[in-house]
């Protein structure tokens, strides 16, 4: 398929930097330029279904909403950050064994799409406990479609754009979708829509973009290579007995996964409040996107001097941000505007912090021959951690929110003295 004039000034535009193949072989490089567009487009609808089917906000407000447990309320984030973990030590060896690898990526794209619908129809007709279960197991079908294109997008990016190229591709879709996730936020506020409905046609534009992006992903060029054969997996894991320095990473990534775990607990606070908390949903959702938008820049450049300081500070903010919540809402000051989405807005700072902290401190770490191994292992890991961690939060959280929000106070605020014992990578 030959590359338009369209497709040409608009990649041009966008990337500035044309200059060279970027490590393509020649028939990928005839085909960047559009292929280039296909990522941002593509990448672009995912993210903004990301954004608006959020566990740790969208799903656990509407949960809520339903009158669903707390419990299922504590599930939402782990099952969905670990069934995106857990799959990739297996997924892995298959996907490198395809000739095109972007069919595995429009497969998981389409997987997620239909969970999501699947969240739809249970939102319109289910409720109590049975509407908890049952958006919990299809989170868990999204979250491992999610693994699969998490496995096989960035071999696919690396084959179809040049080397130089790359991160104005996925730049380009993360503007678009945090920009989409502002403007849902804003609507949310506005008390235009009834939320609940507007939360549920939210879901459904996300299965939507799920569904667009794979057909998008399906007309991108890819050459046919050999696959690659590589023996599954669970052999892998013996790193772990011969370096102490991963296995004191990951304990502290485990207790960092607190401030993953935390916010749908905010939430939760927000509506036992009162219903005027419980209905400032869209401050809560503009809090969490503003702090995405101006904190990862900050952290990456600090993680450039030492990305284990900054899963230090990260763990330190997330503790008192959780500590925070927990005095706000003990004096009464949770029912008011401010308070829940001033502690979240903090928590999420700390939150991209510990993402990326732990990726820098991993690639500076590892070996350059086992750096997808290293990865796949502690991915792995912490995706047991985050499943226990969330059932044990579910359960502590039948006493109450406070007391799940404590529990993962102390793990964050724990995660710095072991940190503190890590190797100084960067020096």
């Amino acid at each position: 398929m030959p590359v338009t004039k369209l497709e040409k000034k608009l990649h041009d535009a966008l990337v500035g930097d044309t200059d060279g193949t970027g490590g393509l072989s020649d028939l990928q490089a005839e085909r960047e330029p559009a292929n280039f567009l296909r990522h941002a487009v593509s990448l672009s609808m995912s993210k903004v279904a990301d954004g608006l089917i959020d566990p740790k906000l969208i799903l656990s407000w509407l949960l809520a909403h339903l009158g669903a447990s707390s419990f299922f309320v504590g599930l939402l984030v782990p099952i969905r950050e670990a069934g995106a973990l857990l799959p990739q030590l297996f997924t892995a060896p298959r996907v490198q064994a395809m000739a095109r690898r972007k069919w595995a990526w429009v497969a998981g794209s389409i997987g997620q799409g239909a969970a999501a619908a699947g969240i739809v129809l249970a939102a319109l007709t289910l409720s109590g406990a049975v509407a908890g279960g049952v958006i919990c197991a299809l989170l868990a079908v999204l979250a491992v479609a999610r693994s699969v294109c998490s496995v096989s997008y960035s071999d696919v990016l690396g084959k179809t754009v040049g080397q130089s190229r790359r991160g104005a591709a996925t730049g380009t879709a993360t503007s678009l979708g945090a920009g989409a996730v502002v403007v849902f936020a804003l609507l949310l506020m506005s008390g235009v829509f009834d939320r609940a409905t507007l939360v549920i046609v939210a879901i459904a534009l996300a299965a939507l973009m799920w569904l667009g992006a794979g057909f998008v992903f399906s007309t991108l060029w890819e050459e046919p290579a050999p696959g690659e054969r590589r023996d599954a997996t669970l052999g892998q894991l013996s790193i772990l007995r011969s370096d102490p320095q991963l296995r004191r990473f990951i304990w502290a990534r485990g207790l960092l996964t607190s401030t993953a775990l935390a916010p749908p607990y905010i939430v939760l606070l927000g509506a036992q409040a009162g219903q005027s908390t419980f209905d400032r949903l869209g401050a809560l959702v503009l809090a969490s996107s503003i702090a995405s938008f101006i904190s990862s820049w900050v952290w990456g450049r600090l993680a450039d001097r030492s990305s284990r300081q900054v899963l230090m500070f990260s763990g330190v903010f997330g503790g008192l941000a959780l500590l925070a919540a927990i005095a706000l809402d003990s004096i009464g000051a949770s029912a008011s505007i401010w308070a829940l989405p001033v502690v979240l807005f903090t928590l999420m700072i700390a939150y991209h912090g510990v993402r990326q902290g732990r990726v820098i401190y991993l690639v500076d770490m590892a070996p350059k021959r086992n750096r997808a191994t290293y990865t796949a292992v502690s991915n792995t890991v912490i995706g047991i951690v985050l499943l226990g961690s969330g059932i044990f939060g579910a359960v502590a959280s039948m006493a109450g929110a406070k007391t799940a929000l404590a529990i993962f106070a102390c793990m964050a605020l724990g995660s710095v003295f072991v940190t503190k014992g890590l190797d100084d990578v960067h020096h």
